[in-house]
């Protein structure tokens, strides 16, 4: 799922954190902000696209929609199989419902947030992901009462380090 990182230059960082404030701004006003022209905005925005790092979707508001149910879910695998965790993976991909999943340190192997039009809907999702022919020791559910904050944007800089 994830390849090579593209190189990054200052132009860059500031164009992806103003894509992922509003990815309909204009190649024209993205130019003025980060002082590139609009065709030069354009071929940087081509080759994110191209590498894989850029997509462009709609995200729903789920507060805002008639019937959404999200769900947070913490999975433990029966065992450490590189087989039982791709499958796994691979499982979660697949399902429309799973709208993120997480490989975690400590006690859980996998968050996931699932969503679902209802609760009786989640149950049959959650049957048909979790309960298997062993490869999911242990889920625990959590439903989603109502989302604090919802983000998407991700750093595009490296950590700096101070020094001491």
């Amino acid at each position: 799922m994830t390849g090579k990182p593209l190189q990054l230059d200052d132009f860059d960082h500031r164009l992806l954190e103003l894509l992922q404030r509003d990815a309909d701004t204009t190649l024209t006003l993205l130019g003025d902000a980060v002082g590139l022209s609009a065709s030069a905005v354009q071929r940087r925005i081509k080759r994110y696209r191209e590498s894989g790092l850029l997509h462009q979707i709609a995200v729903l508001d789920a507060g805002l929609l008639p019937a959404v149910t999200l769900a947070a879910v913490w999975v433990t695998m029966e065992r450490d199989s590189f087989r039982l965790h791709s499958a796994f993976r691979a499982r979660m991909r697949a399902t429309a419902e799973v709208q993120q999943c997480y490989a975690v340190a400590g006690q859980w192997d996998y968050l996931v947030i699932i969503a679902a039009r209802n609760v009786a809907h989640y149950r049959e999702i959650a049957e048909r992901l979790f309960v298997d022919e062993g490869t999911v020791k242990r889920y625990e559910t959590r439903l989603v009462f109502e989302p604090v904050k919802i983000g998407l944007s991700l750093p595009t800089r490296p950590a700096v380090r101070r020094k001491r």
